[in-house]
């Protein structure tokens, strides 16, 4: 088991999340944060794909924040407020 949640883990390092729905109704705060860094980049570069490379980079996030924002990540993509498309 501990195998397949590493391997989840630089799947959805090596990704790319697309913003497929601008709300954020019953979001955690880290959900928030993700929706809004996403909002920024299509209104300020317009673009709707980033690499989650390069939000963990903005964030600066390590250890187990890491972990609540790639928990964070699966949970939007669940509801489908998110999409995270491997490359």
């Amino acid at each position: 088991m501990p195998e397949q949640v590493k391997y989840e883990a630089k799947r959805l390092l090596r990704a790319i999340a697309v913003l497929l729905r601008n709300t954020t109704w019953k979001c955690g705060r880290v959900e928030r944060l993700v929706v809004d860094y996403l909002r920024t980049q299509l209104q300020m570069r317009g673009r709707a794909k980033t690499p989650v490379k390069d939000m963990l980079h903005h964030f600066r996030l390590s250890g187990r924040q890491k972990n609540e924002f790639l928990d964070a990540l699966k949970r939007l993509e669940k509801r489908r407020i998110i999409k995270i498309e491997a490359f």
